[in-house]
């Protein structure tokens, strides 16, 4: 059932969108048909992103809570602004572009009784291009090599989760598309319960905004970035071993084919290996250092929490002053 004025959400939806008029309205009538059926109170946030077409109006008219930012600022700070007013114990996140399906929410929601974030992993079925298949199946590679865990589907924005863990990390998310990158890193690295479940996700209706030769390698090095944020050892120790193992090998070249003693670019190889392993684990210890702070400090929880409704509210404001 729709949120009553004076009464707090169960469940907040938070949909990011960047001129996706075409699709909008019909996705939230979904999400509506969906959520209509379960015995839980919800909010749909629509975070307009700078869009100049009727994205905005449409997310409005069709019965969301539409935030809109005045200039397009990234996927993640769309998402950072739902979050932020979102009054949920319970968030879901999903994208407006109706590629992913608003009738698997019930499959999603019925496993946070176990997990604290549950995850959209798409399928082999799902309707998308081979070289982003391929470039997610190198991401989730690494990404489970770093967690220690396997990671299905590292890039998707399908994704339910408790509000006060979505509260608690969204100092750490980036403004780009690989705010679900930081954030499944973000949950594991802190001890929380992540899982997945299969979903086919659809074609996109429009045009998409991931350009794979442009943000494909911008994605592997912010994957890197946030592997050394939450693991650092996991990057350092192999380019450590990889470095004193060539150090070694040359200098035993060296010495079995022309007999000469071990020269100084052996020594500099394998003391390089040395300070940069020194280098990881003073950085693995600052990364434990900065969880256990946060630890410490606590998260906002759901009971205190009081979303700034400014922005929402000149929204409106603009728009009755358009009519």
């Amino acid at each position: 059932m729709p949120i009553k004025s004076d009464t707090p959400p169960a469940i907040s939806i938070i949909m990011p969108a960047y001129y996706e008029e075409a699709s909008i309205a019909a996705v939230i009538k979904r999400v509506q048909t969906v959520l209509s059926e379960l015995d839980q109170t919800y909010e749909i946030i629509v975070v307009d992103d700078g869009s100049q077409d009727e994205t905005a109006r449409r997310a409005y008219e069709a019965g969301a809570k539409v935030i809109a930012h005045p200039y397009n600022i990234g996927n993640g700070a769309a998402v950072k602004s739902g979050i932020r007013q979102a009054q949920g114990q319970i968030m879901v996140m999903l994208d407006a572009d109706g590629q992913h399906p608003p009738e698997d929410i019930p499959r999603l929601l019925e496993q946070l009784d176990r997990y604290d974030m549950v995850v959209g992993a798409r399928t082999h079925e799902s309707d998308s291009d081979w070289h982003r298949d391929l470039a997610n199946k190198i991401y989730n590679w690494f990404a489970s090599y770093v967690c220690g865990l396997k990671i299905e589907d590292l890039t998707s924005g399908f994704r339910a989760m408790k509000g006060h863990i979505a509260r608690g990390f969204v100092y750490l998310l980036p403004n780009t598309f690989s705010y679900p990158t930081t954030l499944t890193l973000a949950v594991v690295r802190s001890g929380y319960t992540l899982h997945y479940i299969p979903i086919k996700a659809a074609r996109r209706v429009g045009k998409s905004k991931i350009k794979i030769f442009k943000d494909g390698p911008r994605f592997l090095l912010i994957i890197l970035k946030v592997a050394t944020f939450f693991s650092p050892l996991k990057v350092f120790i192999p380019v450590s071993i990889a470095m004193f193992g060539v150090g070694v090998s040359y200098g035993l070249f060296k010495i079995l084919f022309f007999g000469s003693r071990y020269g100084p670019t052996s020594a500099m190889l394998m003391t390089v290996a040395v300070l940069v392993f020194l280098v990881g684990l003073v950085s693995e210890q600052v990364a434990q250092l900065r969880f256990e702070v946060k630890e410490r400090a606590g998260t906002v929880s759901s009971e205190n929490f009081q979303p700034d409704s400014k922005s929402v509210e000149l929204f409106k404001e603009t728009l009755n002053g358009q009519e």
